[in-house]
């Protein structure tokens, strides 16, 4: 397994697609900081009796479909490319077993994920805060310990998207295909959830990705398109099983059907 994990991580350093697409994943903490200064100077060009009610999403959960997106290509592109390539049958002639191979694709985008969703969350969210202060009611001088769950739990959600776009790579095999499924998740699913009737927009919306992190904190999803029916246990299951059942399906079909 250990030479396994060498020769896929040798495959994803030496293409230049994996840098422009980390380089554009922390490009989202200047994102944050862009929308942060036009928050703030609109803030201190309104009218001073408009000031007390104005209000500001969190600006780390706005950017973070930015890596989200770009981790969930890259997961997408280590599994597609070998396919375009052809180099899929030299792997697998390599590892007869199979799994192992997509074992090692996994480790590797996970850890990628694990690096960059934490990079842009947390950086986002501190230069959103040195930018806005106590401006917007103190929405940004809340404790940092106080924040911390949130951030964490947000931040978790881009290795879950390599790990998505890996496992949707796989069983697609098609890069197309699986960055439109991953562009759907992002931004066109929770559009559709958030004008469908009641109940099944609350429930459906429960189990989204980007609900989920305020499921875990118990922070719940109050004035959005989200839904806030799980507990955090359930909601920290469903953020696994985003990650889990594609690659589990994936490593049933690719021991089953010819490459």
């Amino acid at each position: 397994m250990k030479a396994v994990l060498s020769s896929e991580w040798l495959k994803v350093r030496s293409v230049r697609s994996t840098y422009v697409i980390l380089g554009l994943s922390l490009g989202a903490v200047l994102l944050g900081l862009a929308l942060a200064v036009m928050a703030a100077g609109m803030y201190d060009n309104a009218p001073p009796d408009k000031r007390p009610s104005a209000r500001i999403a969190d600006l780390e959960e706005v950017v973070v479909i930015v890596p989200q997106l770009c981790m969930g290509i890259l997961g997408t592109l280590a599994m597609t490319s070998e396919y375009v390539t052809g180099l899929i049958r030299t792997s697998l002639t390599v590892v007869p077993r199979r799994w192992p191979v997509l074992g090692a694709k996994a480790t590797i985008a996970g850890t990628l994920g694990l690096l960059i969703g934490p990079a842009t969350v947390f950086g986002t969210y501190l230069v959103s805060r040195w930018v806005l202060g106590d401006r917007f009611s103190g929405a940004y001088t809340v404790s940092f310990l106080d924040r911390l769950p949130l951030l964490t739990a947000t931040s978790l959600t881009v290795p879950v998207f390599a790990l998505l776009g890996l496992g949707l790579g796989a069983l697609l095999r098609s890069t197309a295909g699986a960055i439109a499924v991953l562009a759907g998740l992002v931004y066109v699913v929770p559009i559709i959830i958030g004008n469908i009737p009641e109940p099944w927009s609350e429930r459906l919306g429960s189990v989204m990705i980007g609900a989920l992190p305020r499921q875990i904190t118990g922070d719940g999803n109050a004035a959005s398109v989200y839904g806030s029916l799980l507990s955090p246990a359930a909601a920290a299951a469903v953020l696994v099983a985003h990650a889990a059942l594609p690659l589990v399906a994936a490593a049933w079909l690719i021991r089953r059907r010819d490459v």
